[in-house]
């Protein structure tokens, strides 16, 4: 009887795929890549078509054995990595180790992994893409060359153990880019003055927001930029009545978005479930390979999570439909399917995320998958079906309330017909108009039946100054929609490079947002001056579109590098020859070190973040942890708090009372800042402020208290992380968490 091995990348894929094929089939992973280029040397011959030198990763031994001990005992070998370049790249890889033919039929791909499409794949093997393959070994080399040239110099130049890319140098850029705008940024005055209105004592209050002066028919819109013309407004407003001039009564659509592409799917999960990028394609990632339920093994939920496309296939289209009208009816229906064009053909080899067995709803499942994975699938899960929805009908309209000449405008909506949003979810579309509105400054409420020529009654007159506001620094969400926008990157290198800006100390995360640190912009000052075109954004994009014509068969990915090495690597001697080494400026804390008392005490970076160290080093080697003072007492002894930044948990700080490590020794030590003279009215501890998606609120102090009895697994671990510092916090140097 004949036997075929089917090789995939994970162990958990291999188990999900080996419940839909037969006794003849034996799976085995590779466990991702099995080969790359070495890392102790470029691994390129430059000279020789850029010819690359792949080796055996260090540590896959064992498995390249046993892959080659199942090929041999079987009588066909089907390579079944995922379907995208860099799947296509280990399946041939594979083939290269195990001495397969790459055009015979030993290929096979699906976007999901579902009984009918593992099988309609087994039965319809195919050669392995050259163009994909090629195309990813373009991508890989253009990547060495770059990293592995422009790296050395940033060693010599600026400072050991940095690193440079082709896309984390243009995206540490566009930080700091943004960073300049916002310390450029001249900030401009200008006043609001909101009328709060009532038809009668009973009824609630409209607000009407001024808008400008009427002349004849005409409404001439007017900004306020003074204070002397806001109280000149206010005195001509004395002891005028107020008129409803105008109700203009309508209605709009508000179509529902296509379905998840990567890059949407970390901005939604980034920005609604306050993951980050990392995060949620590691959990994709589960989603995609098989979650084990309890009555029937390991299931795949979503299709593939690496994609561009927001392409749906029919049978896709027909099981939401009937989903949708089981559930919601036949007027939550769309006449016909809807459709979603991509922007260019390329992107239609793959699928956008979407669930694949449509009988397995969130909550159906709920109890079989941890609290995250609910949480992301239950977001595919919505935002797919919401996507097949009808429209929601929304009824808007927009009154002029005359006092005078000077004419209050107030404008209110009323959703008539919720379509896609009962799905979607209004709460999320709620949190983004709130955003809206604070940004338009623009009152939207649901306002009482006006009529026009009635009179209301002014409660009060409520003048406000603003300033302009400088550009937002980014977010991990803003962060890879201008990276998708821009062209930078593709699906798989988001969620990395955003990781490594931050390992390198490029950038750092506070309260959500990227800033840039001095290093990270003494970087990209210098490859800015010297190699203009690594951190260009067109340039860099341009490259990405190049790079996608070599998949596309278009252009030979030899004759890519060389329009691009030659040039760059002239760069890299030239600057090698003139640029004088980089010193990063000492930040003084005005204090003299306590050790060898000649010495000044500077903030510096080290790998782990930023501490302060004698700049003696290293005649003198004192250092100590980077503390910052915040507003609050200590809840137990009343004394000041510090803050830190976490090293396990970077992003976080942890705060604790500025008597550590004195005498006597205070051991206060939280996550949450405290609140004053607040207590649990459970169980009587201090209170702390808490945070959810970027709102603080109240919360009990008291890991034991019966209201944090819900506390989440990783939420527990990193109290656990917590508890163990606290023995620690007065060591030196950089031995922060």
């Amino acid at each position: 009887m004949s036997k075929t091995l089917v090789i995939v990348e994970s162990p958990a894929k291999s188990k999900t795929i080996g419940r839909y094929l037969g006794k003849n089939y034996e799976l085995a992973a590779s466990s991702g890549h099995i080969r790359d280029l070495p890392s102790s040397t470029m691994g390129v011959d430059v000279k020789n078509n850029y010819k690359p030198r792949y080796i055996s990763l260090k540590g896959k031994e064992k498995i390249i054995r046993e892959l080659r001990e199942k090929a041999a005992a079987c009588d066909r070998v089907l390579l079944a990595t995922d379907p995208d370049r860099e799947g296509e790249a280990i399946a041939w890889h594979v083939a290269q180790l195990l001495k397969i033919d790459e055009q015979s039929p030993c290929r096979i791909s699906f976007n999901e992994i579902t009984q009918t499409a593992v099988r309609h794949a087994v039965e319809n093997p195919r050669a392995i893409n050259m163009n994909l393959v090629n195309s990813q070994q373009a991508r890989r080399i253009l990547d060495r060359l770059v990293g592995y040239e422009l790296s050395p110099l940033l060693w010599k130049k600026v400072k050991t153990g940095l690193s440079a890319g082709r896309v984390q140098s243009v995206t540490t850029r566009m930080i700091v880019d943004r960073e300049r705008e916002i310390e450029d940024f001249e900030p401009e005055e200008y006043w609001l003055l909101t009328a709060f209105l009532q038809k009668t004592a009973q009824d609630p209050l409209i607000k009407a927001r001024y808008h400008g002066e009427q002349s004849g028919k005409k409404i001439q819109k007017r900004k306020l930029t003074q204070q002397s013309q806001v109280d000149e407004l206010i005195q001509s407003l004395k002891d005028q009545t107020y008129k409803v001039v105008s109700v203009k009564k309508g209605s709009r659509q508000r179509q529902p978005g296509p379905p998840f592409t990567t890059s949407m799917l970390q901005q939604e999960a980034a920005r609604f479930l306050g993951f980050t990028s990392r995060r949620t394609m590691s959990i994709a990632q589960r989603l995609y390979e098989g979650v084990d339920m309890q009555d029937s093994g390991p299931i795949a939920l979503v299709t593939y999570i690496r994609t561009d496309s927001i392409r749906v296939s029919a049978e896709a289209e027909r099981e939401a439909r009937q989903f949708i009208q089981s559930t919601y009816g036949e007027q939550y229906l769309p006449k016909s399917p809807r459709r979603f064009k991509n922007r260019n053909s390329a992107q239609d080899a793959h699928e956008a995320i979407r669930p694949v067995h449509y009988d397995l709803s969130p909550d159906r499942i709920k109890d079989q998958l941890t609290h995250e994975q609910y949480r992301l699938y239950k977001l595919i899960w919505d935002k797919f079906m919401a996507s097949q929805m009808a429209a929601a009908q929304i009824d808007t309209v927009t009154a002029d309330i005359a006092a005078g000449t000077h004419v209050f405008r107030a404008q209110g909506e009323t959703i008539r017909f919720p379509g896609f949003l009962a799905q979607y979810g209004q709460q999320l579309v709620d949190q983004e108009a709130d955003k809206d509105k604070e940004k338009e400054n623009k009152p939207a409420d649901r306002l009482p039946s006006l009529t026009e020529n009635e009179t209301l009654k002014l409660e009060r007159l409520v003048p406000e100054q603003k300033f302009t506001q400088p550009p937002a620094r980014y977010t991990e969400a803003t962060l890879v929609k201008a990276m998708e926008e821009n062209g930078i990157g593709r699906p798989s290198t988001y969620a990395p490079t955003l990781s490594v800006i931050q390992d390198r100390l490029y950038v750092e995360k506070q309260q959500r947002f990227f800033h840039p640190t001095e290093l990270g912009k003494l970087t990209t000052a210098m490859l800015e001056e010297n190699f203009a075109e690594i951190v260009d954004v067109a340039f860099t994009a341009d490259l990405e579109k190049r790079l996608d014509t070599v998949e596309s068969g278009e252009q030979d990915w030899v004759g890519l590098l060389d329009d691009f090495y030659p040039k760059f690597h002239q760069q890299i001697i030239e600057a090698g020859q003139t640029l004088e080494r980089v010193k990063i400026p000492e930040v003084l804390t005005g204090e003299k070190c306590p050790d060898c008392q000649a010495g000044d005490l500077v903030i510096k970076e080290g790998r782990y973040g930023k501490f302060i160290a004698c700049n003696n080093y290293p005649t003198c080697k004192y250092t100590r942890n980077l503390e910052t003072a915040v507003k609050g007492k200590c809840p137990l002894c009343g004394s000041g708090l510090v803050s830190r930044v976490s090293k396990k948990y970077r992003s976080s700080r942890f705060y604790l009372c500025d008597k550590q490590g004195s005498d006597p020794q205070c051991p206060f030590i939280s996550w949450y800042l405290p609140m004053e003279g607040k207590n649990c009215e459970t169980c009587g501890s201090y209170m702390v402020w808490k945070k959810f998606r970027g709102r603080s609120y109240p919360g009990c102090g008291n890991r034991d208290c019966p209201t944090n009895k819900k506390k989440r697994a990783s939420a527990k671990q990193k109290d656990q992380d917590l508890a163990s510092l606290a023995s620690e916090v007065t060591d030196k140097g950089e031995k922060d968490v």
